[in-house]
């Protein structure tokens, strides 16, 4: 039986953090869009944005890169730091 090595470098505790924002940044997304009446389809269509992206990315399950971000503001047109009104907890 194999043991898993503990993992003492605290990247685990990084990747829950990042994971954690990455689904606040989804649940912002989220938020805006149906603010706006917009269906994920709707905002697909007006970012260039594959619909399945903004529903993987709305449930916080990819990491978006910022062309995708900027795509989603636009479509939503609002300001990039709207998508970013959360506060991420401090790594210990």
């Amino acid at each position: 039986m194999k043991v898993p090595s503990k993992n003492t470098s605290g990247k685990g505790t990084k990747r829950r953090m990042d994971e954690e924002g990455l689904e606040m940044l989804g649940q912002r997304i989220r938020e805006v869009r149906k603010q706006k009446n917009m269906s994920q389809e709707d905002l697909a269509d007006v970012s260039g944005l594959a619909l399945s992206q903004i529903g993987r990315m709305e449930r916080g399950e990819i990491n978006a890169t910022l062309s995708s971000v900027f795509s989603i503001s636009r479509g939503l047109e609002i300001e990039v730091s709207t998508l970013f009104t959360f506060k991420l907890k401090k790594i210990n």
